[in-house]
């Protein structure tokens, strides 16, 4: 029951930020959205317990593919918080009184 709230939190509280002006709000909605979908991996693919090894004497071995899914995802989820700080960082250059381009055509 936990992990839903955590999740349903998670996902309101980025679409919101999705949702309003400015380009970091944006950007924080977005690594929200990725937290929720690891807790929700995670959350889908049970407990368990033990190691995902087979033969460890722990019983019933772990399932590898949530864990492997989460990997992914933290993965994609970074790399679309660097783009999109990427591209807040390159809006945000304004021309300085030095720049060649900032003079325009002589």
């Amino acid at each position: 029951m936990t992990a839903a709230v955590a999740v349903g939190l998670l996902v309101a509280g980025g679409a919101y930020l999705v949702l309003q002006r400015g380009m970091l709000r944006v950007v924080l909605g977005f690594v929200l959205l990725g937290h929720a979908m690891v807790v929700l991996v995670l959350a889908a693919g049970g407990d368990r317990g033990g190691f995902a090894l087979p033969g460890n004497g722990a019983g019933t071995p772990a399932d590898p593919l949530p864990q492997a899914f989460v990997l992914t995802a933290v993965v994609i989820a970074f790399a679309v918080t660097v783009y999109l700080l990427g591209l807040l960082r390159a809006g945000s250059e304004e021309p300085t009184e030095g720049d060649d381009d900032a003079r325009g055509p002589s």
